[in-house]
């Protein structure tokens, strides 16, 4: 596998994880013991998923110890707060089944929540200090979220965890990433967010089949989801493909032995549209969202 990236703090991740957003709870442990099985070594889940105790059952058929896997989950708004999120740690690692996660992030900004989100990231940092993560972070903050995050926290996130694929690619967020010495991890990074409507009304736009990213999946013999991750392996992200079908797992990891040329790359850079298909960041947190997230 190509080498691991390095986050702030000094802690190896592997770059290409499973994601298990919506994979339902029956396929999620054997979508889990497939990835291991052919070379993952980084799964992503969060409490909000509702799938957290399959990831560890998938784990845990795999054999492997568990020093040889990157966990990483995440903290739900309905948790924030500073002795909510400790206990979010504890909810989270009693159904992974696991002592330590390598990351917890906090799943979103919540900006009209933000005095607990602060708590929450303090937290966190807390969580660190203790040993009971290795390293922590966020998603789906905006740069003004991150400086105002970073005016009232001690650490840096080691991780922004975004909606980020050839249609979306935010260079501006990235660049402020670099500055801050943060990672950039893509969410939806082959483009499953695109086959949902956008900004663009009903018009669908399936990034996977974008005619620049089809013409070099056939130079290169490869799938238009290779072509993607590719690109955000060489441009230093992290990416987490999800799926829950044998051979799409599988063809997700397969791409450390080809390279796309600079001028390829760029091409794939253009194809950004300024425009996401998903959630906006700074929406509002009403009680309908601050859903709760269950013991056990």
């Amino acid at each position: 596998m190509s080498a691991e990236l390095i986050l702030n703090n000094g802690v190896r991740i592997p770059p290409i994880g499973l994601g298990v957003f919506q994979s339902p709870p029956e396929e999620t442990t054997a979508a889990v013991e497939t990835a291991l099985a052919v070379g993952y070594r980084h799964i992503d889940t969060a409490a909000a998923y509702g799938n957290e105790r399959q990831v560890g059952e998938g784990i845990r058929r795999s054999g492997l110890d568990r020093d040889e896997i990157f966990v990483e989950t995440k903290v739900w708004p309905s948790d924030y707060g500073y002795d909510e999120t400790l206990h979010a740690w504890e909810k989270s690692t009693r159904k992974l089944g696991v002592e330590q996660l390598d990351l917890l992030i906090l799943h979103q900004q919540a900006a009209n929540l933000f005095d607990r989100t602060i708590a929450a990231y303090r937290a966190l940092e807390t969580l660190l200090a203790d040993g009971r993560v290795r390293a922590i972070g966020v998603s789906n903050f905006t740069e003004a979220a991150l400086d105002r995050l970073l005016a009232e926290v001690g650490i840096v996130p080691a991780v922004n965890q975004v909606e980020l694929h050839p249609y979306h690619s935010q260079p501006a967020l990235q660049r402020a990433h670099a500055a801050r010495g943060i990672l950039t991890q893509a969410w939806s990074p082959i483009g499953g967010i695109t086959f949902y409507p956008g900004p663009w009304g009903d018009e669908r736009r399936n990034v996977m089949q974008d005619p620049v990213l089809v013409a070099l999946g056939e130079a290169h013999g490869r799938s238009t989801a290779q072509i993607m991750l590719r690109w955000h392996l060489q441009q230093g992200r992290s990416a987490i493909p999800k799926s829950t079908k044998s051979e799409r797992v599988a063809e997700n990891f397969d791409v450390f032995d080809f390279e796309l040329s600079p001028d390829e790359l760029a091409r794939i850079d253009a194809l950004d549209t300024g425009h996401g298909n998903g959630p906006d960041p700074d929406r509002e947190f009403d009680e309908r969202m601050l859903f709760p997230i269950p013991e056990d």
